[in-house]
């Protein structure tokens, strides 16, 4: 692979796609869908290469491409992968390549179109997780959020304009605003090399700036997590959106946002992160309990799995937030360093699992839906017996995001409360709640609720999952039993990365 320009070509080959798919008479739906998946196989393909070619023990970034592109700003066309970036990498090849599997056969209207936004949206995406520099990052950050503003406000449901409008205006505002603290971390360092900023940690000796630019890119990031107060966009964007849709914006456009507190926040502002580590653990904590709870209110099976995700991602900034609270205290404390180092590990993995579990369930959300046009629970009732591959399908995957040792779930969540409980156990303990409550409502309103007691008779004749659902399901079932009966694969890939990524922000901060 040595020379190969692997990163560029995950990112750019989506780009040429959606370009082709343009040049395809609008009247041949079949070869638009045909070629759209066909062309997505490319960078899952390659992704996989990066994941098996990634030399996890060098814990540094590799498959680095760099070229001069705006010499005189000294902005430089930069990708690179670490441990923080492979799994992401993979994770947005594959559920592009489920949701536009599963889109070819539901997607009628305007395919073309559709198809074209979403290979753009994958190439906006992919550009986040590769880029190393500020200027880059920040082009791809905001090419991810055009397309997804069309698929919502076109192909989603009756209140998609309200809900793509909302969506945008929320992401718009936070991108502004980091925008605004790039460019003054610009002026003071001279260059947009995300790399080279943490080395060099702007406004070191001026703590109100160094604030001033941490909440500037705090607020887009927490926007897009979403953390809450800033989570009020996502129930409207998850239950207007298209299924594929859904897919694509729970399963890795709200990790963007967490990555971006790993990759920029925690490497170049360590001593503020450290000072408003609590603030961001309180608002961890709120965001577990309060989307736990929320879900359990609700009776729209898409609205309660969307603030179920504002829970999952709770988990995520509890694991960062223990991590940047511990400090500098883990240069003279090695339990201390081992257990943020386990904490960001389940950070990381809560990411991807979520990512694979979530996903999965607003795919079984969207084929329940095309059956009955509901997604009522209280219109629900007894469909085991009438659908029992979807049944175990459904069952799998909400055992699974409800934590249940022997899956993925569990593994992430337990990594990150054993890291986090060492270092802010209050906080950790009261999160723990939220793995109660989201047990409950995922037993209690979806599995019992939909699958168990009397039938109700309208739904008689309902059709099973048809193969090309169990296709579009099947290897998301796999990572989650694989990652939770043997996670090793996935946390060799990150555990070096970030053990020496705390290990030098402790002695930074120390020192």
């Amino acid at each position: 692979m040595e020379g190969l320009p692997i990163l560029t070509l995950i990112t750019l080959t989506p780009l040429l796609g959606a370009l082709v798919v343009l040049a395809i008479p609008r009247g041949n739906e079949k070869a638009i869908k045909l070629f759209s998946v066909l062309v997505s196989l490319i960078p899952l393909i390659l992704s996989i290469m990066v994941w098996f070619n990634y030399d996890s023990q060098a814990a540094t970034l590799q498959f680095v491409e760099e070229y001069q592109w705006i010499p005189t700003l000294n902005i430089k066309y930069r990708m690179g992968v670490d441990g923080l970036s492979v799994p992401m990498v993979f994770l947005t090849a594959l559920l592009t390549v489920i949701s536009l599997y599963y889109s070819s056969h539901v997607i009628k209207v305007r395919v073309k179109e559709f198809f074209f936004f979403f290979l753009l949206l994958e190439m906006g995406m992919m550009g986040v997780f590769t880029s190393l520099d500020f200027f880059l990052f920040y082009v791809f950050w905001e090419i991810g959020l055009v397309p997804m503003y069309f698929l919502i406000g076109v192909w989603g449901g009756e209140r998609r304009e309200y809900a793509a409008i909302k969506f945008f205006l929320y992401t718009l505002s936070g991108s502004v605003l980091m925008l605004l603290a790039i460019l003054a971390m610009f002026f003071a360092e001279g260059t947009f090399d995300i790399i080279e900023m943490a080395a060099r940690q702007p406004f070191s000796d001026n703590f109100v700036l160094q604030a001033m630019a941490f909440w500037g890119i705090f607020a887009a990031f927490a926007i897009k997590v979403p953390l809450f107060p800033f989570h009020t966009w996502l129930p409207d964007a998850h239950v207007e959106a298209p299924t594929a849709g859904s897919v694509i914006l729970a399963g890795v456009l709200l990790k963007l946002g967490c990555y971006g507190f790993l990759r920029v926040l925690l490497p170049i502002f360590p001593q503020a992160f450290q000072v408003y580590a609590p603030i961001v653990g309180i608002l961890a904590l709120i965001s577990i309990v309060y989307g736990a709870l929320v879900s359990m209110a609700q009776w729209d099976l898409k609205k309660l799995i969307a603030y179920s995700s504002v829970n999952h991602m709770g988990y995520v900034m509890l694991g960062i937030a223990a991590a940047a609270y511990a400090g500098f205290n883990m240069s003279t404390d090695p339990a201390l360093l081992d257990s943020a180092t386990i904490a960001v590990n389940g950070a990381i993995m809560q990411m991807f699992t979520h990512g694979i579990i979530t996903g999965g369930l607003f795919l079984l959300v969207g084929m329940i839906y095309e059956r009955t046009h509901t997604r009522d629970l209280k219109a629900f009732g007894g469909l085991g017996t009438k659908v029992p591959f979807y049944y175990a399908v459904m069952l799998t995957t909400c055992l699974a995001s409800l934590g249940l040792p022997g899956l993925a779930g569990f593994v992430a969540e337990f990594m990150v409360f054993r890291g986090a409980v060492a270092i802010i156990p209050l906080l950790t303990i009261f999160g723990v709640l939220g793995v109660v409550v989201t047990a409950a409502f995922f037993l209690w309103k979806v599995i019992q609720g939909m699958f168990l007691g009397p039938l109700n008779e309208k739904w008689a004749g309902l059709p099973d999952m048809e193969r090309y659902e169990l296709l579009c399901m099947a290897p998301l079932i796999f990572f989650m039993c694989l990652f939770g009966l043997y996670p090793v694969p996935i946390l060799n890939i990150m555990n070096d990365t970030v053990y020496n990524l705390l290990h030098t922000l402790s002695l930074m901060i120390g020192g």
